[in-house]
């Protein structure tokens, strides 16, 4: 059977995603045209070769809709023999669409993809895409939904997080993330996004800040208390988990993901296709798992995932270097450190979305990004990357430098 590898990767800088963020003048369309521009750039790449491109996006609707890799490929220039698709699992759809990519290509299906995600954040708002889960009580009921800010405190309250302990999580995510920019942690993946007249116009994430400190997260009031409060969801959650009395709201902006805009692109290939190019491996991808999981805390995913994906590879918690884990909310991390009893050290040693943001569709490829990059600052071979996921699910992926 072929193996899949990891030729390159790129990504944007993260812009904040509002109306005054540096990336609101950018489509999601441009964004896609960027990575591409620059994933063939660094190959040298043949586009007419290219088997696939495959492009999550969270809310692919109006100008981020309609098959946006195929739209980025025509504005980047790509042969017309270069196809595209779009996919979407929520948070995870950068990650899945490296998984699928993969998958093609150990099938046998493909030679070379181009894999990763885009989101505009600040032009096309989160959840503008709707869907059943949100809107149909005979879906959301059953279904314990309930906003992902209210789960997070669920799991907080669950799994006894306090408010200093996940604004303490969030000031060290944002030191790290600074560290990492000052010591130039991201300079090779990271591609500045220029106008049309070449000026450039973000070259470093916007999102950060990073003199953060405990005193000025404890003058943010709890962003989901009203939500569970007055909206009724800390009943749906305390259904759903009887043992628990109440929630204890503990989350608000400034230790949850940051929205942002972005994009992200993988260079997967067999062997073959790898050689035809003339480009060397980096890593490759030795498994992957997707998993459901309890839909009322629903962001426990990658802790169920992680220990499913362990099992079918054969591989244990020992056999992992660095653990990714992207940063939807503080309490999401501390609980898998907690469930697996994992050091701080070996997990998110860049910072995360909090720090950074988090464009939905692409921030899969990102981290995933991210913790290659880190496996080769630091000479160690084996990282697993994991997302949680909307409605209850999970995502993981096991990458090994060659």
């Amino acid at each position: 059977m072929a193996e899949a590898f990891i030729y390159d990767h790129v990504r944007t800088p993260r812009g904040r995603g509002k109306k005054d963020g540096a990336l609101h003048e950018v489509p999601a369309v441009r964004l896609g045209a960027k990575v591409l521009e620059a994933v063939r750039e660094r190959n040298g790449i043949d586009t007419k070769t290219v088997d696939d491109i495959i492009f999550g996006c969270v809310d692919p609707v109006g100008e981020a809709g309609s098959v946006i890799p195929k739209a980025s490929a025509f504005e980047a220039g790509y042969d017309f023999a270069a196809p595209g698709m779009q996919i979407s699992r929520f948070c995870s759809s950068g990650l899945d669409a490296v998984n699928l990519a993969a998958a093609k290509v150990v099938q046998g299906a493909d030679d070379i993809v181009i894999a990763g995600g885009v989101e505009s954040m600040s032009r096309v708002g989160m959840g503008m895409s709707g869907g059943a889960w949100i809107m149909d009580p005979s879906v959301g009921i059953p279904s314990y939904f309930m906003p992902q800010g209210v789960s997070a405190d669920l799991i907080a309250t669950k799994y006894g997080f306090s408010r200093d302990d996940v604004d303490a999580y969030a000031v060290e995510s944002q030191k790290r993330a600074g560290k990492a920019w000052d010591e130039g942690r991201f300079a090779k993946s990271v591609i500045p996004v220029k106008d049309q007249n070449g000026l450039t116009i973000l070259d470093r994430d916007e999102h950060m800040r990073p003199s953060t400190d405990m005193q000025s997260l404890g003058s943010l009031n709890a962003s989901f208390a009203v939500h569970g409060e007055m909206g009724g969801y800390d009943a749906v959650g305390i259904q759903a988990h009887p043992e628990l009395e109440a929630v204890n709201h503990v989350h608000h902006p400034g230790n949850s993901s940051g929205i942002v805009d972005g994009a992200a692109a993988v260079l997967i290939g067999s062997k073959a296709g790898g050689e035809a190019l003339g480009v060397k491996p980096r890593a490759r991808i030795r498994a992957f798992a997707n998993i459901g999981s309890d839909p009322a805390l629903m962001l426990t995913g990658p802790v169920d995932v992680t220990e499913k994906l362990l099992k079918r590879s054969g591989m244990s918690l020992s056999d992992i270097d660095l653990f990714e884990l992207n940063e939807a909310f503080a309490a999401v991390v501390l609980r898998y450190m907690q469930a697996f009893d994992i050091d701080h050290d070996i997990i998110n040693v860049n910072g995360g979305a909090i720090a950074m943001g988090h464009p939905l569709g692409a921030t899969g490829a990102m981290v995933l990004g991210t913790v290659l990059d880190e496996l080769e600052r630091q000479d160690k071979n084996i990282a697993l990357v994991t997302l949680c996921i909307g409605a209850g699910m999970g995502t993981a992926t096991i990458i090994e430098r060659v």
